[in-house]
């Protein structure tokens, strides 16, 4: 029974220690300055000019909301009725689901957009505020003191790769940061790439790939801090990513032989 006993004890051991040993072959170290944004100078205080905004214009395919207000509210009605919602259902692999879209104004391939009574007008290249004053002076033929408010209700920004919440974010204020709309994908995740982020760009007929290092300060600087409409963020995983999902398929053998051993063991004590 001694034997027997020691017998159960050295294999024991070595399950242990071939555990051990698979766990540490599937772990990475990370280290802590490859995860750490905005990396620069400790100083407590530090401030540095913004040296670059962004400003979105009107562009082809944008689908902008444009809300006509004046004294007349019957005649505001006219304008604003393609700014009312309406139900349409969308399918999703095996499932469908409901939801509520305004209608808008489509952009024209030319830049224009048609309003009632007014006709086409041309808005493509013009910022918000001065495509809402052009839309005003054209109003003021039919409308006493009118007011234009427009906004694009399709600017939206694509997340994928390591980060938690991959998705497509429609933006609502037509503005915001790299940043900003990582936290919104819920932060990278560990296994993240923080210094080689791509972003996709289309813009004039053109395709721009850029890489940004979110671990350095410069990316306040870049040109692609601020996102435009249709940008779409790459999140690619690290080395040490990849090298644990190849190990754990590798080992996964090794872990059933292990589990198979300890099955027997049991088996041949019962016996016993």
């Amino acid at each position: 029974m001694n034997v027997l006993s020691s017998q159960v004890k050295l294999i024991s051991f070595a399950v242990f220690f071939a555990l051990i040993a698979m766990i540490s072959g599937t772990t990475s170290c990370v280290s802590p300055k490859s995860i750490v944004y905005f990396q620069g100078d400790t100083t407590r205080l530090q401030s540095s000019k913004i040296l670059q905004t962004y400003v979105p214009t009107i562009a082809a395919n944008d689908m902008l909301s444009i809300v006509v207000g004046s004294l007349n509210a019957e005649a505001n009605s006219i304008f604003n009725a393609a700014n009312e919602y309406t139900s349409t259902s969308m399918s999703y692999g095996g499932g469908a689901s409901s939801s509520r879209q305004p209608f808008g104004y489509l952009v024209t391939n030319e830049g224009t957009v048609e309003l009632p009574l007014v006709g086409k007008i041309r808005v493509g290249g013009l910022t918000m505020q001065v495509a809402a004053d052009t839309i005003r002076n054209r109003l003021l033929t039919y409308l006493k003191e009118p007011s234009v408010n427009i906004k694009n209700i399709n600017f939206k920004v694509s997340v994928l790769g390591e980060v938690n919440r991959p998705s497509v974010y429609i933006i609502p204020d037509e503005k915001i940061t790299l940043p900003e709309i990582l936290s919104l994908a819920g932060d990278l995740t560990i296994y993240g790439k923080r210094s080689n982020i791509m972003i996709i760009r289309e813009e004039k007929g053109e395709r721009l790939y850029a890489r940004v290092d979110l671990t350095s300060r410069n990316v306040f600087e870049s040109p692609f801090y601020y996102l435009h409409k249709n940008d779409v963020i790459y999140v690619e995983p690290i080395k040490a990513r990849m090298n644990t999902t190849d190990r754990t398929v590798q080992l996964a053998p090794l872990f059933l032989s292990i589990v198979t051993a300890i099955a027997l063991v049991v088996t041949r004590l019962r016996l016993y």
